[in-house]
């Protein structure tokens, strides 16, 4: 039975990001995520978890300077030491607010640019990272973004990403498959969920949906969810689905695809 959470970035925009926990509680979801913790104290954030009885599945490491567009730092020749104190910063976050896996952004790389500096220099800090989320009992992960909506993004495919987890061969560095981007990028969801859960290094440790084209409710465009949901089931994936999509109108209106998986009230 799928587990859901919802991404209270991009839904219940219609209030401000602390009323978005109470939102989700009253709508039935159980788990939430979200791009950054940072402009929140800890405490203040589970305080809200806990008033609501959500838990926390999954945010990301400080990404840069988002505002000016940068996308992560940890493939960034020259920001290790930023890229460092910014994954102890998440470390911090995560001690209060519970969760067990950190996403880590790659960053931004130009065409000019050398791309095989930029994979020695993601493959240091992933291993950094790991070796410190290990000692917690966390998981490091990395998501392939399409570069449709995030041109130039370093890691856009399943394989590569796979190929980097399995190279670094630590148990608490995994992929995070967003169904979104794979299906731009590549499609053949399929087959990769298939190949990809039950590596024994690497696999599969967090899920994200929305529909295709256009980043709306799941249940619109061109790919079945409700298929992929009974394969998830089928492959014994136990993990949380994050809902990073963006509601065509109001979020709430906008659940009906939903409410067979939503726990009963």
């Amino acid at each position: 039975m799928p587990r859901f959470a919802a991404n209270l970035s991009m839904m219940y925009a219609e209030v401000d990001f602390p009323a978005r926990f109470a939102a989700a509680a009253k709508d039935g979801f159980t788990g939430v995520e979200y791009l950054f913790p940072y402009d929140y104290p800890a405490q203040q954030l589970r305080e809200l978890l806990d008033a609501n009885n959500l838990q926390q599945v999954l945010f990301n490491a400080p990404p840069g300077n988002w505002a000016a567009g940068e996308r992560g730092l940890a493939s960034l020749p020259g920001r290790e030491d930023e890229f460092k104190r910014g994954f102890d910063q998440a470390l911090e976050y995560a001690r209060v607010l519970g969760n067990r896996h950190i996403h880590v952004m790659a960053g931004l790389i130009q065409p000019e640019q050398d791309r095989a500096r930029h994979r020695a220099v993601y493959l240091g800090n992933l291993a950094y990272a790991a070796l410190l989320a290990s000692r917690e009992n966390l998981t490091v992960l990395i998501e392939p973004i399409n570069t449709r909506d995030m041109p130039g993004y370093f890691l856009s495919e399943q394989n590569m990403a796979q190929e980097i987890c399995e190279e670094i061969g630590v148990s608490h560095l995994q992929v995070q498959f967003d169904m979104y981007h794979c299906q731009i990028m590549e499609g053949d969801i399929t087959r990769k969920l298939q190949r990809d859960m039950c590596r024994p290094q690497a696999g599969i440790g967090h899920i994200q949906i929305a529909g295709v084209p256009d980043r709306h409710e799941p249940s619109e465009g061109e790919v079945n969810y409700p298929y992929l949901f009974q394969l998830l089931d089928d492959l014994g994936y136990d993990g949380w689905i994050g809902c990073e999509y963006r509601p065509r109108a109001g979020t709430s209106e906008g659940l009906a695809w939903i409410r067979p998986w939503l726990p009963a009230k």
